[in-house]
């Protein structure tokens, strides 16, 4: 997939839009998602011990799981990374389609990649 720089966004918008259609594709093809860790802490007093963990309201939130649980909450969780991951670039884009495509103000200085938040 060819990333976008600020500098060609005004001469490439149709890559940006290609570019974004994709991502939207992959949002809507992930599975599961869930926020949080999963670790296997090995063998305890009573067998294997998964456990689960999150923020809740500023709270750390740690559940027991199954073998079974333990695996499809990491998967979810793979794909919580993904879909932020996939956000994170939509955003950046939209601010590249924004900013190259609509009358803008005048600046003394030219926009930067890192003003927009591009990477």
């Amino acid at each position: 997939m060819r990333r976008v720089t600020v500098e060609s966004v005004k001469a490439d918008l149709e890559a940006i839009d290609r570019e974004y259609e994709e991502l939207r594709r992959r949002l809507g093809g992930l599975g599961a998602i869930s926020a949080g860790y999963v670790q296997d802490r090995g063998p305890g007093a009573g067998g294997p011990c998964y456990q689960w963990t999150r923020k809740e309201n500023g709270k750390t939130v740690s559940l027991a799981l199954s073998k079974d649980q333990y695996e499809a909450m990491a998967a979810a969780i793979e794909g919580w990374r993904e879909a932020t991951s996939i956000l994170d670039r939509m955003q950046q884009l939209t601010r590249l389609r924004i900013f190259g495509s609509l009358p803008d103000v005048r600046r003394r200085k030219p926009l930067t990649r890192s003003a927009l938040g591009v990477k």
